[in-house]
């Protein structure tokens, strides 16, 4: 089982190379704000799909907004009675059903856009960690025949250049302990380490709350948002990435 840098897979590498691998892209508070911002999606029953920022796809698709994101900033989220989605969960969670939903983002939507399509993918975040280890320790992934590849997603800096997020590293940390307890295989280095931090972190909420991502929410009015985000295993939600390149439970 292995926990990679932060960032997109990369193609034919250690984290994407085997055709059975199961790759858990996690993202924390930003991009997983809920969850993945698709388990908010998926727990009201409708299937989500990721995509890179500024994609532009839509057809029958929703396609939420993401207005400053390429440039590494957080979007405003200007919903509007015409388009009242976006990437907060909280906005989700009041927002009308739609059949399917685009959620673009440039790391963690990215990310999972990014992997080839024979790759199985799995959002996981502190929201739903349980079912998701659980899922695929049922699926039979997790040994050394079929190994687990924990992706923290990261973050961007102001600039578009890539940010270590401390929130993507907690919950890929939180997964990897929750693998380890079922049973799953040795762990590399990486998510060793991963491991080690989440079971140092004595107060979660707030280690969340105060990092860098999190402090970024609360100043620009989303701290329910990270609320959200910390709010350890209430999702039974496993979002897995289907032959369509929709996320819909697993």
């Amino acid at each position: 089982m292995g926990a990679g840098r932060s960032g997109p897979p990369r193609r034919g590498g250690r984290l994407c190379g085997h055709r059975r691998r199961a790759v858990l892209h996690h993202g924390g508070e930003r991009r997983c704000r809920g969850g993945h911002p698709g388990a908010a999606v998926l727990a009201a029953g409708r299937p989500c799909r990721p995509g890179r920022a500024g994609c532009g796809r839509g057809g029958r698709h929703r396609l939420c907004p993401t207005v400053g994101r390429a440039a590494g900033r957080r979007p405003p989220c200007r919903h509007t009675p015409d388009s009242p989605w976006s990437l907060s969960p909280a906005h989700l969670r009041r927002a009308p059903f739609v059949a399917r939903l685009v959620l673009p983002s440039p790391n963690g939507a990215a990310i999972a856009a990014a992997a080839r399509p024979q790759v199985r993918v799995v959002a996981a975040c502190l929201r739903n960690i349980t079912a998701v280890g659980s899922w695929l320790t049922a699926h039979g992934h997790g040994t050394p025949r079929h190994p687990v590849a924990v992706i923290a997603a990261g973050e961007r800096w102001p600039d578009g250049s890539m940010r270590p997020a401390l929130e993507d590293l907690l919950g890929a940390g939180a997964l990897i302990c929750d693998l380890q307890a079922q049973g799953a295989g040795s762990l590399s280095t990486e998510a060793a380490a991963a491991k080690a931090a989440y079971e140092g972190t004595a107060d979660l909420t707030r280690a969340v709350a105060s990092c860098a991502s999190g402090r970024e929410l609360a100043a620009t009015g989303f701290v329910e948002d990270v609320a959200i985000a910390t709010e350890e295993d209430t999702c039974t939600v496993v979002p897995v990435r289907d032959s369509d390149g929709a996320f819909a439970p697993g």
